[in-house]
């Protein structure tokens, strides 16, 4: 078996300054509005619907370190149905899914039960969040970087040419 390799190479050599990009959206989006928990939620949900093993595989792990238990874990693709999310958690996954949804639509109905659950800096949290993910989420379709490696390992050494 050949080893897994990435399709590209890190993009940190050919954009230096997404490294402080990176930063400075996890430093906005884990603020303390919204439990980091809600966050890796949102990020494993997006993983899932993109399609993207790297995100899932990342956020699963984020998740085990910071001692989420397995079954809130294995139930984030089935959250709608799941009776170990709270309210607030269950509206900020259904923000995701419309979000990245193939016509994507936020309703006035759903905007106000996330009000009802989040104040106005946590909408922003949860809105900032879902933007960070999606910033991402193109970077591992197209380059493909290593599942379960740590960041910085993650991708080939070798340029496709």
């Amino acid at each position: 078996m050949t080893e897994l390799q990435s399709r590209l190479p890190d993009p940190m050599r050919y954009f230096p300054g997404m490294g402080a990009i990176a930063a400075g959206m996890s430093k906005a989006v884990h603020n303390g509005t919204i439990p980091d928990s809600t966050v890796h939620l949102m990020h494993l949900r997006a993983g899932q619907l993109a399609g993207s093993t790297y995100h899932v595989v990342r956020q699963t792990g984020q998740l085990r370190e910071a001692g989420e238990p397995e079954d809130r874990i294995a139930a984030v693709v089935s959250w709608r149905d799941a009776p170990c999310f709270t309210e607030a958690e269950r509206v900020a996954l259904e923000l995701v899914e419309a979000v990245l949804a193939p016509h994507p639509c936020v309703p006035d109905e759903l905007f106000a039960r996330a009000a009802a659950h989040y104040e106005t800096h946590a909408l922003w949290t949860l809105t900032v969040a879902i933007g960070q993910i999606c910033f991402f989420v193109p970077v591992a379709l197209i380059a493909r970087p290593i599942p379960g490696r740590p960041v910085g390992q993650n991708y080939s050494r070798v340029s496709p040419r």
